[in-house]
């Protein structure tokens, strides 16, 4: 992990203070997004840009309890972009492209059609590997996902472990 990237980790823990079950769910997507990205051999900016991401993806959450009593998805992503880009600014050193890309990611996170590239892709999965751990899903609702949100490699063969899924 890049000295920004250690910088923004503690940024967003700051950000959550006293919020344990949001600070280990970033650390978590942030762990299995690096990981993953890696499995997959993206390029090295895609992989600064979703690992960045992975930090910042739920950022819009505290905002959007406040302004609409909900953390519901579509709120973070209206209210995450602004939120991320302030986080980025005082780490600093983020270049333009990289924080639109951040920016863009964070504002799709919990959308599921166009999905334009590798750094969406690993994003969304590892929230999803996350997300079905934390939320206890069902089996049905596991390979429901697995069959119309994973993509990669890499997401197939985490998810297939982790929820000790076989061959269909």
């Amino acid at each position: 992990m890049n000295r920004q990237h250690v910088q923004l980790l503690k940024e967003m823990i700051h950000y959550d203070k006293g919020d344990p079950a949001r600070i280990q769910h970033i650390l978590k997507v942030h762990s299995l997004a690096a990981m993953m990205g890696k499995m997959e051999g993206i390029p090295e900016e895609t992989q600064f840009i979703l690992e960045t991401t992975a930090i910042l993806h739920d950022v819009g959450i505290h905002v959007s309890e406040q302004k609409y009593g909900s953390c519901s998805g579509k709120y973070q992503e209206i209210e995450g972009p602004a939120e991320g880009e302030a986080l980025m600014n005082k780490v600093g050193g983020f270049e333009k492209t990289v924080v639109d890309r951040v920016k863009y990611l964070i504002g799709h996170h919990h959308t599921y059609t166009h999905i334009d590239g590798m750094d969406y892709q690993i994003l969304v999965e590892a929230d999803f590997l996350v997300n079905l751990f934390e939320e206890q899903a069902d089996e049905k609702t596991i390979l429901n996902v697995k069959k119309n949100i994973f993509r990669t490699k890499a997401g197939l063969e985490l998810l297939d472990d982790m929820f000790g899924l076989t061959e269909e």
